[in-house]
């Protein structure tokens, strides 16, 4: 198992896009890391776009950094709540600082956005929000994939197989 021993937070929010939250849970557990999904205190399960609950194993607030070696943040409009959570955004920013791997697919640029940690960074992200990582000072380029250090991002569910192999090299690394 390549990932035992690494520990991957994933954001959840209710209107998360199901694929881009399920896909990355199952493909981390099967390579042998351990996956905690993280909410908000006190919410104990969110609801995808098409009605799929998740449960949440933590709350952004009982954790910090140093806890994980991984977060992924899917897409679907759950960004658009998790960009106001300052808890998760602390952990998204702990995790970048300490040269964990951040991973973000879609939407999710907008949560790196208000974490602050893209600025002179090169990404891909949906066309929809590329004028907001733009604006963030991030160097936007149309990939399935784009790693620039420890930061990871990714266009759209179409691109999950090469968006988590990349993940998966990055924390054998």
């Amino acid at each position: 198992m390549e990932l035992t021993g690494k520990k991957i937070a994933i954001l959840a929010e209710n209107n998360y896009n199901t694929r881009e939250l399920w896909y990355p849970y199952y493909r981390m557990l099967e390579a042998g890391a351990k996956v905690s999904v993280v909410g908000m205190k006190g919410v104990k399960e969110y609801v995808s776009k098409v009605g799929l609950p998740v449960s949440v194993d933590v709350a952004a607030e009982d954790v910090d950094g140093k806890d994980f070696d991984a977060v992924i943040i899917p897409g679907g409009y759950a960004p658009d709540y998790m960009r106001k959570n300052k808890p998760m955004l602390k952990l998204v920013r702990e995790i970048f600082e300490k040269g964990g791997i951040v991973a973000i697919i879609c939407h999710a640029g907008w949560v790196a956005i208000s974490a602050e940690i893209l600025k002179g960074k090169t990404v891909t992200c949906t066309s929809a929000i590329k004028d907001d990582v733009v604006n963030a000072g991030a160097n936007y380029v149309n990939a399935e994939v784009v790693r620039d250090g420890n930061l990871i991002s990714s266009r759209s569910p179409d691109d999950l197989p090469v968006f988590l192999r990349t993940i998966i090299e990055a924390l054998i690394q």
